[in-house]
């Protein structure tokens, strides 16, 4: 059995209750935060390019926008309904630690988005290897297949 096999066996059996509330927040946390970038994809490009020592390519600057707005919606949802927990949470990771890292921290660090960010990330990091729990659609189609 190979290290993923063993971290999903104990994610799978250690996973309280209580952080199946949890997930489902993140979820439509990460959903509107996707919905809000997609509504207004200018501010999104506007807060990567002013960031200082970054210069990107106009089509990369693009890309970013549009797959950062893609993995928020997507993979928020994919969270909240508990299908593909882990993957979607280890495709939001790089996301998140980007606008803790690269964006948040530079302002203050008293702003509600820095604080929100984090703890996105540390439930994320939780969920990428606990999985997603009793109250899911992953655990319903399992047992459906019992």
């Amino acid at each position: 059995m190979n290290l993923i096999h063993k971290i999903e066996k104990w994610g799978d059996s250690h996973h309280p209750r209580f952080l199946d509330i949890v997930r489902i927040a993140l979820g439509i946390f990460l959903l509107l935060k996707g919905l809000g970038f997609m509504e207004n994809t200018a501010n999104l490009k506007y807060i990567i390019e002013n960031q200082p020592d970054v210069t990107l390519p106009s089509g990369v600057l693009v890309a970013l926008v549009y797959y950062v707005t893609f993995v928020h919606m997507v993979g928020g949802t994919l969270i909240a309904l508990g299908i593909l927990t882990r993957f979607s949470a280890i495709m939001q990771i790089p996301v998140v630690f980007g606008a803790v890292f690269f964006i948040n921290i530079l302002q203050s660090p008293f702003n509600t988005d820095l604080l929100s960010s984090v703890a996105a990330l540390i439930f994320l990091v939780v969920f990428a290897v606990i999985g997603s729990g009793k109250l899911s659609l992953e655990n319903y189609l399992e047992s459906c297949n019992d």
